[in-house]
């Protein structure tokens, strides 16, 4: 692809207006060569990586030209919707744990062009000899440290021996790298891009804010803390899973709108409960480290630590939650008796929490959900019409809708969401019957 393609695309397609310095310099790079870029979260990376990744791109021949792994789901969804609309004419398919093996292999009919996907799946789907990756010539290793992390070092190492020869290596990573996998073709020329430092920025433009709980449990004070607040959508991270559905929990019976992430949840429940965040359904999120990467959630006002993060790395990603490119935001620790606070954490300012806000956290927003989506050929239009035909909404009623193989998720006013349930009990959207149902609480 030309590079002003690419550029008018994510102008027109994203929410970006403008490259950042890192995207600039990605965007500039040689399109031979192995490239280290090193990038806090938050920062936009995938932008960044994707211009020079689509720029090696031949016109599409019905071959895997590039190849980009993730280490999670979450991770892999995200670069697939912000690389499609900006690779227009070429076809993107994502493949990960958690999505149906059969309509994955189905989207191969065609060959696509560009392949994100988690390493386990993407090594499935080479063992079951239905993908030949050996015409990739360019390939992206996405958060490697992550990956590495968490135990993908031979998967990747196994799918990097199927690729043929490759002449742009991209790989990207929040840490700085011991070295480089040795899998990786040898004699290309290697070069290490540092913007690890814009974490400055960032830094610059949040608050931390220490609050102590006057017992060893948090939960009373989480609770005022949230009630002390500006509107806004929050996350608030925990250690472990049941610490997580424990807050969750209190947070729903003291009538705060929240959400829950974590590992131990169905994949559909998570990217409901992301999807409900980003709306303003549930604009508090209680979640484990699962939810401190890979999720794109641009308008995130605040980051409460209710246990300290177990290291230096966590607390960076968590935090990366927020203040994300222009944006300020707010760091909440909760500390209590025995809590021992890290080096890497230094507080702005204490804060007592009084439990009122003159304009608190709160949802105006419900989500419905519909059974159908993009495999029963229903279009985000077909729903935002069938909201004004069938159910009476006007369109500037209607929040964000997500499409999604099987299923569809609509942001309604939350005053008008049990009549639009009634209303639509027996209509067809598209000549197609679907049951529509609530989500959340």
């Amino acid at each position: 692809m030309k590079q002003k393609e690419i550029l008018d695309n994510i102008y027109a397609r994203t929410r970006v207006s403008r490259l950042n310095p890192m995207q600039q310099r990605m965007a500039g790079i040689p399109l031979r060569g192995i490239f280290t870029l090193l990038s806090p979260t938050g920062s936009g990376k995938t932008i960044a990586f994707a211009i020079p990744m689509l720029k090696s791109l031949r016109p599409p021949c019905g071959m895997v030209q590039a190849v980009v792994m993730a280490p999670s789901r979450e991770l892999v969804m995200q670069i697939a919707e912000v690389v499609r609309p900006i690779a227009a004419g070429y076809k993107t398919v994502a493949f990960y744990g958690g999505h149906s093996m059969q309509e994955e292999t189905s989207s191969l009919a065609v060959t696509p062009d560009i392949i994100v996907a988690t390493p386990g799946r993407l090594l499935d789907h080479l063992r079951r000899g239905g993908l030949d990756i050996a015409t990739a010539s360019t390939l992206v290793l996405d958060e490697y440290d992550k990956s590495l992390e968490l135990g993908f070092a031979d998967e990747m190492k196994r799918i990097v021996r199927r690729l043929g020869t490759l002449s742009l290596v991209i790989l990207t990573s929040a840490t700085r790298l011991d070295e480089l996998p040795d899998y990786l073709p040898s004699g290309m020329e290697r070069e290490t891009i540092d913007f690890s430092g814009v974490t400055e920025a960032p830094r610059r433009r949040m608050q931390v804010v220490r609050v102590e709980s006057p017992v060893r449990d948090k939960l009373e004070t989480l609770t005022d803390l949230l009630r002390s607040l500006p509107d806004g959508k929050v996350m608030v991270f925990a250690n472990h899973r049941d610490s997580a559905e424990r807050i969750f929990g209190r947070l729903l019976k003291e009538g705060l709108p929240a959400g829950l992430y974590h590992g131990g949840l169905d994949q559909n429940d998570r990217e409901n409960a992301i999807v409900m965040l980003s709306n303003g359904s549930t604009p508090i999120l209680v979640s484990t480290d699962l939810g401190a990467r890979g999720l794109d959630i641009p308008e995130l006002s605040a980051v409460i630590h209710y246990h300290m993060p177990v290291n230096e790395q966590a607390w960076t990603h968590r935090n990366g939650r927020t203040a994300r490119q222009d944006a300020k935001g707010e760091i909440y620790i909760i500390t209590s008796e025995g809590d021992d606070i890290p080096e890497y954490i230094n507080p702005d300012r204490d804060y007592v929490p009084t439990g009122k806000s003159p304009s608190p956290i709160h949802s105006d927003v419900a989500t419905l959900y519909f059974n159908v989506g993009k495999k029963e050929k229903i279009s985000k239009g077909d729903i935002v019409g069938y909201l004004i035909a069938k159910g009476g909404l006007e369109a500037g009623e209607i929040g964000g809708i997500t499409l999604r193989d099987h299923s569809a998720l609509a942001a309604v006013p939350r005053a008008k969401a049990q009549s639009l349930l009634r209303a639509l009990a027996s209509e067809k959207i598209k000549n197609t019957r679907a049951r529509i149902s609530l989500l959340g609480k």
